[in-house]
């Protein structure tokens, strides 16, 4: 079988390269951001990869339920609206905005050991982790995310261009004994090889919060570690314990230095957390505002709501409908646009999920 090829764009010239990446946490004042994309959006093929990882909690009725391929055209129409208006906000308060070049997700793919097709460039936090100067691509534990940095090859090799270190984790082989069975029915993501998700980690400077789930194992926080010593003094934090399933930013959102916000049902004391943020002051997530859903098995719990952009220590973008939050928010003196993505919880992705930093205002001192 022959597939349609998209030749990638001619390298930028050096000359015309903008400059390397860098950003080192979550909160510094935002300057340069992608914003995803719903063009092409689907649910790939329901193999072991995709049910540990979207739907980890379904019986195998439920599963029958589930619709592979494209997302609702309205879903798809109004989510690229929100992602839109998104864009237009964050250039409006000066942040330099990219979105990722078009990929055909449906097209089949695969390796000696499985086939399989794509996922979405909804959240592009998800696969892309910047640390410092350097973007590091996310050995991803979803085979469907194999290919999906695609749609960003080309704004990261110029940063390359401009000096940024590119690095790629080793391709995973996603072998069917990786996502072995827990004894009790459950998928669980497995020691074999080094995998995560870069929605795993958040970053305050040489710290790093890696989350060990389903999403990312022990070996990838070794690899992680033993890979960002090479670069610098860096040191990546486990955090065991608090979530089995997927990503970070729905159980702990970092909004300025020394100020973490929690998710109250998965972080039940400050000694859950590593050691660098037990000092910190800790504001308990209020309970969340449950808006309908368009799905009956959406990729993310209502908790997505907690999950928010910050433009800088003193600004954070916030859903909308989350009124509790955006008050507490405002009472640790932190101004609040509100930005509604209505299908976050159908396409598993808030504020902090759809956007990659790529540039923040370096810190000094």
């Amino acid at each position: 079988m022959s597939y349609p090829v998209t030749p990638y764009p001619t390298p930028t010239q050096a000359a015309d390269v903008p400059g390397p990446v860098g950003s080192d946490d979550e909160y510094s004042p935002l300057l340069e951001v992608v914003v995803g994309t719903a063009d092409g959006a689907r649910i790939p093929p329901l193999d072991r990869s995709t049910l540990l990882n979207l739907f980890p909690d379904l019986s195998p009725k439920e599963l029958a339920d589930v619709t592979v391929g494209a997302f609702p055209s309205r879903v798809l129409a109004e989510a690229a609206e929100d992602l839109d208006g998104l864009a237009e906000l964050l250039a409006d308060l000066g942040v330099q905005v990219h979105r990722p070049a078009p990929i055909v997700h449906d097209l089949e793919f695969g390796t000696p050991h499985w086939r399989t097709s794509g996922f979405y460039s909804y959240c592009p936090r998800d696969l892309a982790l910047i640390v410092g100067s350097a973007i590091i691509a996310a050995p991803s534990p979803m085979r469907a995310r194999m290919f999906e940095l695609a749609g960003l090859r080309e704004l990261f090799q110029q940063r390359m261009l401009a000096g940024s270190a590119w690095i790629a984790a080793p391709p995973p082989q996603l072998r069917e004994e990786l996502f072995a069975d827990d004894g009790r029915g459950q998928r669980t993501l497995g020691e074999i090889e080094p995998v995560f998700d870069a929605a795993n980690i958040l970053r305050c400077g040489a710290d790093l919060f890696y989350l060990v789930s389903n999403s990312g194992n022990e070996l990838g926080h070794r690899w992680l570690q033993t890979t960002l010593s090479a670069l610098g003094d860096y040191r990546v934090h486990p955090i065991r314990g608090v979530y089995p399933h997927t990503h970070i930013d729905s159980t702990i959102s970092l909004l300025r230095e020394g100020l973490v916000l929690l998710n109250p049902e998965r972080i039940r004391s400050p000694w859950q957390l590593p050691q660098p943020l037990r000092s910190w002051d800790h504001l308990w997530c209020p309970p969340m505002a449950v808006a309908p859903c368009a799905s009956r098995h959406p990729l993310s719990s209502e908790w997505i709501g907690m999950n928010l952009l910050m433009v800088r220590p003193d600004l954070a973008i916030v859903d909308g409908a989350q009124t509790e939050l955006i008050d507490a928010l405002r009472r640790r003196a932190i101004d609040v646009i509100p930005h509604t993505l209505r299908h976050a919880r159908t396409m598993g992705g808030g504020l902090h999920c759809v956007t990659l930093d790529l540039r923040r205002e370096r810190q000094t001192g």
